[in-house]
């Protein structure tokens, strides 16, 4: 490309320095047709003529200024001996009749001269006495020596500016280039497998810095979809072989009573019972285990069925009475959400957002179910209810001591929250920031732990993420957790909930364990 415009430039000069000597040339031939216009033989000349077309005495070269030439024809035509000027050089190349001459009266132009090799001359023909002509002329030589000269220092100096301009062009077009050079190596290096190196950047106001930081984007995007890609390459993996694990388990158990009631078959009836519950249990497991797969492969793709009006507060009364079923011995009080720190608190009150209610209660079930499971029988559970704004005594944000799963709304945004909180152990920084992963399981506290899957809290997360919500952890080693969850606040519109929410300033609690 440097080379086709250096080509371009070079044929432009050319094409100037043309046309610059032929406007010079045109120039200096006009000075020569001005003087010969307005020259004028001598009128006397006629009468010197003599009868044998010779000029008779006093005629001579002198008679002529400078490098004039006159020749002469007579009435027939014919050339005639008679001229004026300096005879020693060659003169013009004139016919011997006047009617080859071509020459337009009063109009110059150019012949040839005597000898070949010499320049030519300019000729004009004026008409004298007795249909007599005189044609005068003035060699071309001063404009052919001009022009030359003219033309070979165009010449040279065409040469030497058109080496310097190659010269300095492939310099300045080697130090223009030399950014993209290194853009170049850059890239390479990156297409070899060097993916952290970026493109530098010299000067953003440039082509090539502009390309420079077009490029930093997109390998930065690469990168990021690059780790995407791998870290979740990694959860599969990670994820088929903690399926594979959990899987295995219950199909052992299985096998090896099955293989024992095969092997034993007269064994007591008490050891048979024993083993088929223990199949059963294992199958029921094993089906839970597959339930739970399956709900976590279709809360991404699927849509929610539907979604309607739900009442936190009384989703979050139903899961504390089915919980207190399970574990009875455990404390469990529904109280309302603290808005205003070391304030008077307000009371119970309905809380409405948009959702399913099954999926929300499943919410719900399995946050109470790991808080039971993950803390010793004496704990206390407090279930808080209300509603807030994101931001508003740190709901709903992003900070070192908080595990979250899903986005953190925006500052200021009303959500409808709902807090699952203990007194227990807590739980250390490692164990918060898996908390919400397929497969992880903390350490139990309780006295009689109950084996679960790992897939309570990470099928939470999904479901709450399902409904533009967010869930949260808080904890810290021997602070007890606080499970949070937020969801759109949704106010009621119709006027039997309108008329509820001014009747009833308070729901009345639920006691310290419902019965």
């Amino acid at each position: 490309m440097c080379s086709a415009g250096q080509s371009h430039q070079a044929t432009a000069v050319v094409l100037c320095k043309i046309a610059g000597l032929t406007v010079v040339r045109s120039w200096l031939t006009d000075q020569v047709d001005d003087r010969l216009t307005h020259f004028r033989p001598p009128p006397d000349v006629y009468r010197d003529i003599g009868g044998d077309g010779a000029l008779r005495p006093p005629g001579g070269n002198d008679a002529l200024p400078s490098d004039y030439r006159v020749h002469f024809y007579g009435q027939d035509g014919h050339l005639l001996r008679a001229s004026l000027g300096n005879g020693d050089s060659p003169g013009p190349r004139l016919p011997e009749k006047a009617a080859d001459l071509h020459l337009d009266t009063e109009k110059p132009r150019t012949v040839e001269s005597e000898d070949s090799s010499g320049s030519g001359w300019r000729v004009i023909d004026h008409s004298g006495p007795d249909d007599m002509h005189a044609v005068v002329a003035l060699p071309l030589d001063t404009v052919d020596g001009a022009t030359t000269k003219l033309l070979w220092f165009s010449v040279v100096l065409g040469i030497g500016v058109a080496g310097g301009v190659v010269i300095l062009g492939n310099v300045a077009v080697r130090l223009g280039l030399r950014p993209l050079t290194r853009v170049e190596r850059t890239a390479q290096r990156i297409t070899e497998g060097a993916l952290e190196l970026s493109v530098p950047v010299t000067d953003p106001d440039t082509e090539v810095g502009r390309l420079s930081l077009a490029l930093n984007t997109m390998l930065d995007r690469l990168r990021t979809a690059l780790h995407r890609t791998e870290t979740s390459e990694q959860q599969l993996r990670r994820f088929m072989a903690d399926a594979g694990h959990e899987l295995r388990t219950p199909l052992t158990a299985i096998q090896g009573f099955a293989e024992l009631l095969l092997d034993e078959p007269r064994m007591s009836d008490l050891r048979r019972h024993e083993a088929h519950t223990l199949i059963n249990h294992n199958a029921e497991r094993m089906s839970r285990l597959v339930d739970d797969l399956f709900l976590l492969a279709t809360l991404g793709d699927t849509p929610l069925p539907h979604r309607e009006p739900v009442d936190l507060l009384s989703l979050a009364a139903d899961a504390i009475a089915t919980t207190a079923v399970r574990h009875p011995r455990r404390t469990i009080t529904l109280e309302p959400l603290l808005t205003h720190p070391g304030g008077h608190e307000r009371g119970l009150d309905i809380v409405e957002t948009s959702g399913d209610p099954h999926q929300l209660a499943q919410v719900l079930g399995n946050l109470l179910s790991n808080t039971c499971t993950h803390t010793p029988d004496d704990t206390c559970v407090r279930v808080r209810v209300g509603a807030a704004h994101a931001g508003q005594h740190g709901y709903g944000t992003d900070r070192p001591d908080r595990t979250g799963a899903g986005p953190p709304p925006a500052p200021g945004t009303p959500v409808c929250v709902i807090e699952v909180a203990d007194d227990g152990p807590g739980l250390d920084p490692d164990e918060a920031a898996r908390v919400f992963d397929r497969f992880f399981r903390a350490e139990p506290q309780g006295s009689r732990p109950q084996p679960g899957s790992g897939l309570g809290l990470a099928i939470a997360a999904a479901i709450t993420e399902g409904h533009d919500g967010r869930l949260e952890l808080d904890t810290r080693p021997g602070e007890g957790c606080t499970f949070r969850l937020l969801l759109p606040d949704s106010p009621p519109t119709g006027p039997d909930t309108s008329a509820v929410r001014r009747g009833r300033g308070a729901a009345p609690p639920v006691g310290e364990r419902p019965a």
